[in-house]
């Protein structure tokens, strides 16, 4: 059985992180009324994080496993959040959108507004810790993992800041993922498997 290679794996991250990075441009160009909310806009919204994790998973794999403990916890509770991202964008997009605002805050006031606000700080801790161990390493461009974390404030905020301050953390978002899948696409080739094994032989190596 062919199993696809190093390359290709990491191009398929990089192709799912742009994916994202247009459905997020799509998701703020909507909230802004540049283009009208349609059926199309309306069920593609959740794709951006399931796309995102594509992107988030490529890169720990080549560059945030060098963190160790501390970069697996961080990629965990980031992968953790973008999949309970997408129940909420779930329910924003396609409950919330049909409901008059008094049924809408009615259910924000009981346990479903306590599961909003849990995925919303979880996303906030995930995405800054994941951003945290990229920039340990010292391998990931710092510009766009920076980006990544000022957008994640506000989208993390969402219920709590202007619309023009959650729109516009819509395109940092966009913006820093877009430049992260790109830059690993251009660097999906020259990349290659990393293992705690590979590590040991090195060291082992150094020390005789």
């Amino acid at each position: 059985m062919a199993y696809p290679t190093t390359a290709t794996f990491y191009r398929i991250g990089a192709a799912a992180g742009c994916g994202s990075a247009v459905i997020l441009l799509i998701n703020a160009a909507k909230r802004a009324e540049l283009i009208p909310t349609s059926a199309f806009t309306q069920l593609i919204a959740p794709l951006a994080q399931i796309l995102a994790l594509g992107l988030v998973t490529a890169l720990y794999v080549g560059f945030g496993r060098r963190a160790g403990t501390f970069g697996l916890i961080a990629f965990l509770l980031n992968a953790f959040s973008l999949t309970a991202l997408v129940g909420v964008e779930f329910v924003i997009n396609l409950v919330f959108a049909g409901l008059p605002g008094p049924t809408i805050q009615e259910l924000r006031a009981g346990p479903l507004g306590i599961a909003l606000t849990v995925v919303s700080i979880t996303f906030l801790l995930g995405s800054l810790g994941f951003v945290a161990a990229m920039l340990r390493g010292r391998e990931v461009p710092t510009v766009p993992l920076v980006l990544y974390a000022v957008g994640a404030v506000p989208v993390s905020l969402r219920a709590f800041v202007p619309e023009v301050v959650l729109d516009l953390g819509l395109v940092a978002l966009a913006v820093a993922i877009g430049w992260l899948a790109i830059w690993l696409f251009g660097r999906s080739g020259h990349l290659t498997a990393w293992s705690d094994t590979t590590t040991l032989t090195t060291h082992q190596h150094s020390a005789t």
